[in-house]
């Protein structure tokens, strides 16, 4: 791939309605994963000014004086890196309820501003928020996703008609291990691909985390992140993570919490219900990209594929954040959960849509038997009418009914790029 490379955002949609009716859009996520590209492609052809608090004197300008700065500013305009100076918030409220033009300002954050105090609620009615992440398959090769339609309506095609899916086999480690930010994928090989995780990392550490929050001990975070990503699909443990340092747990979740709103690791919620007792309440970690958990636990395509165990973590981490994209331009807002109970029956993820749910197991395995429906069809039981499907991934060439509203699905219908 070239470094030239574009590829188009489905979130460029989203941005192009939000600035016909919203007087600030944010477009917010990870360092490098597409923002300033996105929000500059549209900018150009809509007459926009660019400016990025990247540039250490626009930062200053505006943290001395941000109402003036503001103030000096075009009509329209693209504020970059906008987690650099927070003061601005204030004063874009204050210009937007002077002149309330839509899609007057883009502003761009590589940190979870939202996170932070009094930010949340300063423009509230006034900014469209896009959550932006790496690149998904479906972006990479063009093709709009259609799985969480058909999902939702348990439709799959007819059993008589199937396609063929390809089986990925060890390219599915390899995909898994390239991840999806687009400066990584524009390197032609994986040793390259990894050295820019593993410098993407450092540079994170030293410069965002630093400015979000003076720590002292600088160098426990690269490998609290490393131990991350070793666990990433299991259940969240404060205490385990923090039994390799001389630090106390408050001390840990704070770092977590930090690594959290750099975008490079997040919880996913557990699913309750009342008709199901002793359920497992903690929250799941998982890696915000399978990439940058291979680069930090120092894995190949190749040990991966011959470490069966992690391979089942990080496939479990890559669908999830497969979805997570899709439901960022799905046309229903979306929750992501995960289910277990005590008796160690669980599902993967639980999507809600509405009063409607439905359940994601994954498998590396090319097999699918009746048993790995088990959580599923607890799922089921539970929620009813309100159960949509349930779906096994797996690493097989057909879509296949097990039953009602229960589906097994090849893995590779979310890699669109190898498909003929």
């Amino acid at each position: 791939m070239s470094a030239t490379t574009y590829y188009s955002r489905f979130s460029e949609a989203l941005l192009r309605e939000a600035l016909e009716d919203t007087p600030v859009i944010l477009i917010y996520g990870s360092r490098q994963c597409g923002k300033t590209t996105l929000a500059t492609r549209v900018g150009q052809q809509l007459g926009y000014k660019y400016f990025t608090f990247d540039d250490d004197n626009q930062c200053q300008a505006a943290k001395i004086d941000p109402i003036g700065f503001v103030q000096s500013l075009p009509e329209y305009c693209i504020l970059d890196e906008i987690q650099r100076v927070p003061k601005l918030f204030a004063a874009i409220k204050t210009s937007v309820d002077t002149n309330r033009k839509p899609g007057r300002f883009i502003l761009t954050g590589s940190a979870n501003v939202l996170l932070l105090p009094k930010l949340a609620d300063s423009l509230a009615g006034r900014m469209e928020i896009i959550r932006l992440r790496p690149l998904a398959h479906a972006e990479i090769a063009g093709q709009a996703p259609r799985f969480l339609q058909q999902l939702f309506a348990a439709d799959f095609g007819p059993a008589s008609n199937q396609r063929q899916y390809p089986r990925l086999g060890e390219g599915l480690a390899s995909l898994i291990v390239a991840g999806g930010y687009p400066a990584a994928l524009a390197r032609v090989s994986e040793r390259r691909r990894s050295s820019w995780y593993r410098d993407y990392i450092i540079t994170l550490v030293q410069r965002d985390v630093q400015e979000l929050a003076r720590i002292h001990k600088l160098d426990v975070l690269p490998r609290l992140l490393a131990l991350s990503a070793g666990q990433t699909a299991r259940l969240f443990n404060a205490t385990d993570l923090a039994s390799p340092f001389s630090l106390s747990r408050p001390t840990i979740r704070e770092y977590l919490t930090l690594l959290e709103q750099v975008f490079l690791i997040e919880q996913l919620l557990p699913w309750h219900n009342n008709r199901l007792s002793r359920l497992i309440k903690t929250p799941k970690l998982h890696m915000t990209d399978t990439g940058l958990a291979s680069a930090l636990l120092g894995i190949t395509g190749k040990t991966l594929w011959q470490d069966r165990s992690l391979l089942g973590q990080l496939l479990e981490t890559f669908v999830y954040q497969e979805l997570r994209k899709y439901g960022d331009w799905h046309e229903q807002p979306l929750n992501f959960y995960h289910f277990r109970n005590r008796d160690k029956v669980e599902v993967d993820i639980v999507i809600e849509q509405g009063n409607q749910f439905a359940g994601i197991e994954v498998k590396a395995a090319a097999t699918v038997t009746a048993k790995d429906f088990k959580g599923l069809n607890k799922l089921k039981a539970a929620t009813g009418t309100a159960f949509s499907a349930g779906v096994v991934f797996y690493d097989g060439e057909n879509i296949i009914p097990f039953g009602d509203k229960q589906f097994a699905v090849p893995i590779s219908l979310l890699t669109p790029q190898i498909l003929e």
